[in-house]
């Protein structure tokens, strides 16, 4: 597969060095024939945010026949692309190549008119820019990355880590992305799974004392009925105050909470064994293979049974 990354001037090495690193590693490790190439506007050097100077670096011509554009970062400044970028992310998405976003590499791809009507992420900072510019973007701060199989886009920093090793699972599988993670000593997915929409982790050790305990309990107890007087008595709350709480201890409600978790289990499952949706069903908690389903379509926008095929045909290096 072929990578082209793209440097401009004023871009900080951990955003340039991300994607390299990551999909670099996969060649390394010799686990695909990945090729990661560094492109710009016009081919000759590049300064960085820290004043280093990158030399080698090729012009727009060295994306042409790239399975992957990958936009790292952007100016901080969220500056509108110039024609060139904007004719490389055109050319990509028309010859059906894969386009990512990182950061505040979200900014171009909506301006290039790549994100029209649909959901993305960026960094924070730059939400109010983005929902200004395209108001019908439909923007989530609770996701670390959304991809729509053709056009990825990630959260702040480090998220582009998380969005590098979702594209290495997509492609390779789960056993290739967790041997990339651990040469880098990463987290090999703080969410897991294929998934189109990835969720920022909510996990139990977010939380400490009597909410925490009752995150770990209700964790290993999603099969069961968890209405909020359930894990209110067991916090020994009142319904009111627990759910107070509990938002202030997670930034979410119960309920969501909840969902979370059981859709998290239910992609486990999916992944790892060849139970039935009926039986993943009644594991997790939805009472019912429909209720499950309906659950998958909302959050993930894929079925049950799609995920499954898509993840057994990454772990066939489809």
């Amino acid at each position: 597969m072929r990578i082209a990354v793209y440097a401009f001037d004023g871009v900080t090495m951990f955003h340039l060095a991300v994607p390299q690193m990551v999909f670099d590693e996969v060649r390394r490790l010799g686990l695909g024939e990945w090729d990661c190439v560094l492109f710009a506007d016009r081919a000759g050097p590049v300064r960085t945010a820290e004043g280093l100077r990158i030399e080698g670096v090729a012009g727009p011509e060295a994306a042409a026949d790239a399975d992957l554009v990958v936009v790292p970062s952007w100016h901080e400044d969220g500056r509108v692309p110039g024609a060139v970028l904007r004719r490389v992310l055109a050319e990509a998405q028309g010859r059906r190549a894969a386009i990512a976003g990182l950061c505040l590499g979200a900014i171009p791809l909506a301006d290039a008119g790549l994100l029209a009507g649909r959901s993305a992420v960026t960094h924070w900072t730059a939400f109010g820019l983005l929902a200004e510019r395209h108001p019908d973007l439909v923007l989530d701060e609770t996701v670390l990355y959304i991809d729509h199989g053709d056009v990825l886009t990630a959260a702040g920093t480090a998220s582009g880590l998380d969005a590098c090793l979702h594209i290495v699972r997509t492609r390779l599988g789960s056993e290739a992305a967790n041997r990339v993670a651990r040469s880098l000593v990463v987290a090999p997915h703080r969410e897991g799974g294929q998934a189109q929409y990835i969720e920022r982790p909510v996990a139990a050790e977010s939380a400490s004392g009597t909410i925490g305990e009752v995150l770990e309990w209700a964790e290993a107890h999603l099969a069961e009925p968890l209405p909020i007087e359930t894990l209110s008595a067991r916090a020994h709350r009142s319904r009111r105050t627990f759910i107070r709480e509990f938002r202030a201890a997670t930034g979410t409600t119960p309920a969501a909470w909840i969902r979370s978790r059981r859709l998290n289990e239910a992609r486990r499952l999916l992944e790892t064994t060849g139970l039935p949706v009926e039986r993943i069903a009644d594991l997790c908690g939805f009472g019912s293979a429909v209720t499950l389903r309906q659950g998958f379509q909302a959050e993930y926008g894929t079925s049950p049974s799609r995920y499954r095929s898509r993840f057994r045909a990454g772990e066939q290096g489809e």
